[in-house]
């Protein structure tokens, strides 16, 4: 295909004319077969350089990306433009997954996006098999590296289809990696060649600051009065999403909570009101934002640190990707730091405290030594964490090394579908008479969808029910809960639980074996990313922007003119300027070498603050000397009376 059936396919399906940064280069080596990286920042177009060239190329494209609500977005925004996209997730019945892994086979499915813990899936793995792939698409390619700040074990399992499929090239692409995690992305996927296609994080839009506030809320408010425009404000915790939307509401600003403890539909609906204008802020933690394509978004304010720059990067990056000045805000104060650093003990507890976690789980689930490999359980770690006295925070960190080290998956958002049984006869169904069009409607389609919903609870699929029935998802959730609201029938929403399944037979505890790339070496690379950000924070004579471009390799930059350090620079230069100015006209003034009134001094026309700089710092320097209210130069040549 030559050149320009990739700009025709750029027009007729996106309407841009041209490509822009690294993307033609990309898509260029992709479609020659070379596996490829590109580093791109949030907003640099990441998706056009694997969708434009999967449509030009015969098979599949697969595209592996941890997000399910991304997923969901990519593929509902290709069909809109007439593409060929699906994606398979967990919320997907078993049928429902055989049918698009067959439209892929037989050619009717272009794009098809699956999560990386899909790839252990053995359904998955045998329709692969008889599946043409033009080319693996790795989203969030960090993730595959030990040393990237989010590292993700299932993307580990991207190997094997590199070796089922070893015709098929690799396209990495990432918004966030260091020149060391840029290498180890390649090593991890096999890269054949080394080919990498990088663009320049610097973002001329976006102003970086870090204003010191002892008091946040009261700066927040401040801010949000000050700048206009949609924002996200970023906290750590479920609890101060809410407190932080609640304190806006107040002070007559609109705004909304999430976290990822909400139940799918309302999250849905949240971002959908926030995405659509009808909601100003979004009080979110850092469950929020990955895939989000709001391009006017102008705010993005931090009141808490995260945990690495390439967090901050990529979270600030959220501002601004229409083009216009946008501001990335972090709000910092002196407990700021104390509270980085005890992030490093939570996320390493001492090795026994984690072997301790091992043997608690065992006693929680009366699992026997020798016992236990390859059964899941649900996890509440809020009664487990009652029970053992552990703090969840530091059990949660102590789970993640478990799984790193190989003794169990840890899977914290497995999703359970919603369930749905019916507490009243058919008979009695049949004589309701005060149900309204739509009751009637979700009732017949639940009826026709799934049997046994008399005698037992069945999962059911919210997003297929709308479809049938002609409404929206949001409606369908809201009918199911007024239903068993009038004990009508008994509804369990989708909820996502924790679950922990052992990979290996239980050990004795003290057998339990953690190793030093898992633990002792990432953690000295977790540790370097939080002096990283404390460095971001308080250094106060280097670029903001320059700082986080010199961290993610970029040597070769220049001050950005407009980040606090940059401003608070120019208003020191333009202070200097004046001061010079005023000393030099002070001076002319006294060249004649006689006695003059100080109030002479008043007729320079200079600020009156640079003027008493000027003559402060020239009789310091011994330049004028003043007497009685009278001033003189002391070094013009004296006359004589």
């Amino acid at each position: 295909m030559t050149g320009d059936k990739y700009q025709e396919l750029l027009r007729t399906y996106w309407g841009y004319e041209d490509f822009r940064g690294i993307q033609r280069n990309i898509i260029d080596s992709i479609v020659q077969g070379h596996d490829t990286l590109g580093l791109m920042p949030t907003g640099g177009g990441k998706s056009i350089t694997f969708q434009v060239p999967a449509l030009s190329m015969h098979g599949v494209c697969l595209v592996i990306t941890p997000l399910i609500a991304l997923m969901k977005d990519q593929v509902s925004q290709l069909r809109r433009r007439g593409i060929r996209a699906a994606a398979i997730h967990s919320g997907m019945h078993h049928d429902e997954v055989v049918t698009t892994l067959e439209n892929a086979i037989f050619g009717g499915i272009k794009l098809l996006y699956i999560s990386p813990e899909r790839l252990g899936s053995e359904l998955f793995l045998k329709k692969l098999s008889h599946m043409h792939v033009s080319f693996i698409t790795v989203d969030e390619a960090h993730c595959i590296s030990q040393w990237g700040y989010d590292f993700r074990p299932a993307y580990l399992e991207i190997n094997r289809l590199r070796t089922l499929k070893p015709e098929a090239p690799v396209l990495a692409l990432t918004a966030t990696a260091t020149p060391h995690v840029v290498v180890d992305i390649q090593r991890q996927l096999h890269f054949r060649d080394g080919n990498v296609f990088s663009m320049s994080f610097e973002r001329k839009n976006l102003a970086y600051m870090v204003q010191k506030a002892s008091d946040k809320d009261d700066r927040l408010l401040h801010i949000l009065r000050t700048v206009e425009g949609c924002a996200i404000v970023y906290v750590r915790s479920r609890k101060r999403t809410k407190e932080i939307a609640d304190l806006l509401m107040k002070n007559d600003i609109s705004a909304l909570s999430y976290n990822a403890g909400l139940d799918n539909v309302i999250r849905n609906l949240r971002q959908e009101e926030w995405q659509n204008g009808n909601v100003r802020v979004m009080v979110a933690t850092n469950a929020f934002g990955m895939g989000i394509d709001k391009p006017d978004v102008r705010l993005v304010i931090h009141m808490d640190c995260p945990d690495s720059p390439e967090a901050y990067f990529q979270e600030a990056g959220r501002a601004g990707r229409d083009g216009e000045k946008s501001y990335a805000i972090l709000l910092y104060n002196r407990q700021d730091s104390s509270k980085l650093h005890k992030r490093i003990d939570d996320n390493f507890p001492p090795k026994d405290d984690i072997r301790k976690v091992y043997e608690h789980l065992a006693y929680y689930y009366q699992i026997a030594v020798g016992d236990g490999r390859g059964v899941t359980h649900d996890f509440d770690i809020d009664e487990f964490c009652r029970r053992f006295h552990h703090f969840p925070v530091r059990v949660d960190a102590a789970l993640h090394l478990l799984e790193r080290s190989g003794y169990i998956h840890y899977e914290e958002n497995a999703d359970n579908s919603a369930r749905v049984h019916f507490l009243v006869s058919r008979h009695q169904l049949d004589r309701l008479n005060d149900l309204d069009d739509h009751q009637h409607r979700l009732i017949v389609a639940l009826l026709r969808n799934y049997g046994g919903l008399f005698s037992n609870y069945e999962y059911i699929n919210e997003l297929q029910l709308a479809k049938q029935t002609g409404m929206q998802p949001q409606l369908v959730y809201v009918l199911l809960k007024t239903l068993s609201q009038r004990r009508i029938l008994h509804f369990i929403p989708h909820r996502k639980i924790p679950s922990i399944t052992y990979l290996q037979r239980r050990e004795e505890t003290e057998r339990v074996v953690i190793p030093p790339s898992v633990y002792e070496e990432r953690k000295e690379q977790f540790q370097k990313r939080i002096e990283a950000v404390i460095d971001y924070a308080e250094t106060d004579n280097i670029c903001r922007s320059r700082l986080l471009l010199r961290y993610f390799g970029e040597t070769r930059s220049c001050d950005c003119g407009q980040c606090d350090v940059c401003l608070a620079h120019k208003r020191s230069s333009v202070k200097s300027n004046v001061d010079d100015e005023a000393e030099s006209r002070i001076l002319d003034l006294l060249a004649d070498g006689k006695l003059h009134l100080i109030t002479d001094i008043n007729a320079i026309a200079l600020p009156s603050d640079s003027i008493d700089r000027a003559l402060t710092h020239l009789a310091a320097e011994e330049h004028i000397a003043i007497i009685n209210g009278m001033i003189k130069s002391t070094t013009s040549k004296k006359t004589t009376s």
